[in-house]
């Protein structure tokens, strides 16, 4: 039951990290896109290319997170 138990730990852990590191990295994307747009006198972007940039940058850091997040959790409760 224990290691059922850390097991379904360590999977809410890594679901939270992944959600939250991609959100952090499409919060990023989204401001400096803006940025970006804001400094020129024609947008170089529209905005269905900074939303779909969005959703790529999510995907894809979803993907690459969580293959990231459980090696490193599992090391941080092997050390405790």
């Amino acid at each position: 039951m224990n290691n059922q138990s850390m097991s379904r730990k360590k999977g809410r852990y890594t679901l939270i990290a992944s959600l939250v590191t991609s959100i952090l990295l499409v919060i990023l994307f989204a401001a400096l896109s803006a940025t970006v747009n804001s400094s020129r006198t024609v947008p170089l972007y529209s905005q269905v290319d900074i939303i779909a940039g969005m959703i790529f940058v999510f995907v894809l850091s979803m993907i690459v997170s969580a293959s990231v997040w459980p090696a490193v959790i599992e090391k941080r409760a092997k050390d405790r």
